[in-house]
């Protein structure tokens, strides 16, 4: 089958690798996607160990499409609706992007939504139901220079959900970024990680899960279980592979994390409790500069305020005037990745950056920064 995968931007060809380490083949990255084909134990072993990706499409065809009556046309003719959608069967509509004459994604989708439901009624003199809350099927439409493509959505909840962050704090990390920029560092469990605020605890626990390969457990329910060619075999059997992976702890190193606020605190110490992993993960409620660690080498993360979203930008200068000095005093020979989202603010760490990526943090247009402290 002809996949494609969201991805946080700047992490698309990161999550081609992983795509590439689960089997998928005919890879290609563009902004914020990456399209690959794969076979079905493919597909499925993917939602279970991809860690980057956002969600998974499914494409069903392609067309050309510039205006209204192309695309009720295209939608009703390019697919098998009256076999793959009976219509005691629920669905929805998503769309992105536009063409000139189809630049309001809400007609958009009802216009495809009409093209399907005409068809089934014009059959059976009956039609599918629009769910938005619990759909059997989400039908993805996207348009770009009069193209149209549709796909059909593998599951409802987003995969970087993962199921153990009910508590999270102000300006939350999203799972699947954190994993992606955790790559990045090519930490691999054994040297030390500290995160200096680790807030509700999402780099530490993607680090562990990712190291170690463990699978995601958090969509009780996935949309591909209604499709017609569901092969629930092939599913079961990977699904089993996943539940059955040994996984190794014994070749972590030390991980710390340090929080300040009590709250958040408490927040991160249930996330990396009902991760199940508690007894891997030494959380802190205190000042970073309190954290006593001897090692020659590890990694250092960091996840600070820009001033943007939390705290006046002015009030964040002592800190990281302050985090720069900690770590040229008590961590040199240690790698550090800082997320920024402030290049003003970075400079008064005074420290010499050796790498700048540039990701995209919840709107927030992000450097990932590796400092090798000196």
């Amino acid at each position: 089958m002809n996949v494609i995968a969201s991805a946080p931007e700047g992490l698309e060809k990161y999550l081609a690798n992983e795509i590439f380490e689960l089997g998928g083949f005919n890879i290609n990255t563009y902004k914020r996607s990456v399209s690959f084909e794969c076979d079905y134990a493919t597909f499925y072993r993917i939602h279970f160990f991809s860690r980057v990706a956002f969600r998974f499409y499914r494409e069903v065809s392609r067309f050309h499409c510039h205006d209204r009556l192309s695309l009720y046309q295209g939608v009703r003719d390019s697919f098998d609706w009256l076999k793959w959608l009976p219509s005691q069967k629920t669905f929805n509509v998503q769309v992105t992007g536009r063409t000139s004459l189809l630049s309001h994604s809400h007609f958009t989708a009802l216009e495809v939504k009409n093209s399907i439901t005409d068809l089934q009624k014009s059959a059976w003199n009956k039609r599918s139901n629009i769910s938005l809350d619990n759909p059997d099927y989400i039908i993805h439409l996207h348009l770009n220079n009069d193209q149209a493509v549709l796909s059909l959505q593998s599951s409802f909840a987003s995969l970087h959900k993962r199921g153990y962050r009910p508590a999270i704090g102000n300006a939350p990390l999203k799972e699947n970024l954190a994993s992606g920029l955790l790559k990045i560092t090519e930490w691999n469990g054994n040297k030390p990680l500290i995160d200096l605020m680790c807030g509700s605890g999402t780099f530490l626990i993607e680090a562990i899960n990712q190291v170690l390969k463990v699978p995601l457990k958090s969509q009780k329910f996935y949309l591909f279980e209604n499709w017609l060619d569901f092969k629930k075999d092939i599913f079961l059997d990977e699904k089993k592979k996943a539940i059955d992976r040994v996984i190794c702890f014994d070749k972590l190193s030390k991980i710390i994390g340090c929080e300040i606020n009590e709250n958040v605190f408490d927040q991160a110490r249930v996330n990396i409790s009902l991760a199940g992993l508690e007894n891997y993960i030494e959380l802190q409620n205190n000042d970073f500069t309190k954290i006593q660690f001897e090692s020659a080498k590890g990694l250092v993360l960091c996840n600070p305020p820009y001033g943007k979203k939390l705290g006046d930008e002015n009030q964040l200068i002592n800190l990281y005037e302050n985090m720069g000095e900690f770590l040229k005093k008590k961590f040199s020979g240690w790698e550090f990745w800082l997320l920024s989202g402030n290049p003003r603010l970075t400079r008064y760490l005074k420290m010499k950056a050796s790498l700048k990526i540039p990701v995209s943090n919840g709107g927030v247009d992000c450097r990932w920064i590796k400092y090798l402290i000196r």
